[in-house]
């Protein structure tokens, strides 16, 4: 939501600025279109240069995040703690033969299906069943830190995938000023060869060429450069949901007792979603 209004924002202020301070729109409309099929289409060819279809269906996704926002709410991380938690439990209680049916198949475990939001989010599903499936498949017998190199590794691959679209964004905000210079240098070819003709038209000329200078900074500094800055805040609000899930699978096997496993995941949560330590166990007694 606020992506969407701060552009509105951006875009009223700066042309409604440039119109109250005397400025005329007619020029600048009239060249807008081609000045933007070169910045965007050059971006665009960009785009596809430097990347494989995976990663430009990536960055579509990522600027969809931009504008809808986190993928996970606050009850998601609380969620995603007690479903973990609950697991580790029941390993405790019943071993690994309890626990099989569960990490083996999520999708019909009576334990996910408290959690359907979690249940349907596949990356938070293998975080979670990966490493215990090979408890489950070791009988229990697995080494902790090896355990936690394997979550560490999962989680590793998951945020560079997430981080990939920024990076791309990043790349056309850095992009587009050089863009934008390459098409004003155009213009100035275009009106050079126009020396002749009388200087009204020769002004006009001119001010078409210093729009595509003015998109190009306008697109970087104003649009895709925070784009990208706010991706990279949202993927980091994200993250915390798999990091709690590992705090929660690793101070389990190390034996903690279920106060400090929690405190350990909650500690982790950013300060909007981090509950009480007191809400966290009366909701795992299901109070």
């Amino acid at each position: 939501m606020f992506p969407a209004i701060g552009l509105v924002v951006l875009i009223a202020m700066v042309f409604g600025g440039f119109t109250l301070a005397g400025g005329s729109l007619g020029p600048i409309l009239a060249a807008l279109p081609l000045e933007f099929m070169m910045i965007g289409g050059a971006a665009l060819g960009a785009i596809l240069i430097g990347n494989s279809m995976h990663e430009i269906k990536l960055l579509g996704g990522g600027l969809g995040t931009v504008f809808k926002g986190p993928r996970y709410s606050h009850q998601d991380h609380l969620d995603a703690i007690a479903l973990t938690s609950k697991l580790m439990k029941l390993m405790r209680s019943e071993g690994a033969v309890g626990l099989e049916s569960h990490v083996t198949d999520p999708e019909s475990s009576t334990l996910f299906g408290e959690y359907p939001r979690l249940q349907k989010d596949k990356v938070v599903r293998d975080l979670i069943c990966d490493p215990l499936t090979l408890m489950v498949v070791s009988s229990g017998t697995l080494d902790t830190h090896a355990v936690e190199e394997v979550i560490d590794t999962a989680i590793k691959v998951q945020l560079h995938e997430m981080e990939e679209p920024a990076h791309t964004i990043q790349s056309l905000a850095d992009a587009f000023p050089a863009l934008g210079i390459v098409a004003a240098v155009l213009g100035v070819i275009k009106t050079m060869g126009a020396i002749n003709e009388p200087p009204e038209i020769l002004g006009k000329m001119i001010g078409g060429a210093l729009v595509g200078t003015f998109l190009g900074v306008l697109l970087a500094y104003g649009m895709t450069g925070p784009m990208a800055s706010r991706l990279k805040q949202i993927n980091t609000h994200d993250a915390q949901i798999y990091h709690s899930i590992k705090q929660v699978i690793i101070a389990s096997l190390h034996g903690h007792p279920q106060p400090l496993v929690l405190e350990a995941a909650r500690s982790g949560l950013p300060p909007a979603h981090r509950p009480k330590l007191t809400d966290l166990m009366d909701m795992m007694r299901g109070r």
